[in-house]
C-alpha cells in the first residue's frame, strides 16, 4: 500500500511540474506576442494594435541619448502618436529582438531591442491577457 501512494505521489508531482512548465512557455509566447505587437504597431501606423497591447496605467519613459533629460508618455499618448503620425520612415529597418527577463506570476519584465532604442518593460496579466504596464526607452 505504501508503494502504491508513493508511485501516486510521484505521478501526480510528474503532471504538475509538467503543467508548470507548459504554462511558464504559454505565458513567455503570449509576453512575447505582445511585445511584438506594441512594435509592429508602430513601425506600421496602426493605432488600434498598439491600444491592445497597453494596460489602461500604461507609462512610458523615455531617456534621451545624453541622458540630460527624459520625456514620459501615457497611454492615450502613445495611441494618439501612432495614429497621428502613421507609420515611420526608418532609415536604419526594423529589425528587432525580444527577450522575456522573468515571469512571476501575473507580472513579467521583457527587453526590445530596435535599430534606434532599447526598451525595458514591465508587464501584467490583466483580464487574462498580457499587457504592458511600464516602459522605460533608452535611445541608442
Amino acid at each position: 500500500m505504501m508503494r502504491f501512494a508513493t508511485l501516486l505521489f510521484v505521478s501526480a508531482l510528474a503532471m504538475s511540474t509538467t503543467a508548470q512548465i507548459g504554462k511558464a512557455q504559454d505565458d513567455h509566447a503570449a509576453i512575447s506576442a505582445t511585445v511584438n505587437d506594441y512594435i509592429q504597431a508602430y513601425f506600421t501606423g496602426d493605432s488600434a494594435r498598439m491600444e491592445r497591447t497597453l494596460h489602461p496605467a500604461y507609462l512610458k519613459h523615455s531617456i534621451a541619448r545624453t541622458g540630460a533629460s527624459m520625456t514620459a508618455w501615457t497611454g492615450l499618448q502613445m495611441v494618439e502618436e501612432v495614429r497621428s503620425a502613421g507609420a515611420p520612415q526608418l532609415s536604419a529597418g526594423r529589425n528587432t529582438q525580444i527577450t522575456v527577463l522573468d515571469v512571476q506570476g501575473d507580472t513579467a519584465a521583457a527587453k526590445l531591442v530596435t535599430a534606434r532604442w532599447t526598451d525595458y518593460m514591465m508587464l501584467a496579466k490583466w483580464h487574462g491577457q498580457w499587457k504592458i504596464v511600464s516602459v522605460l526607452q533608452r535611445l541608442i
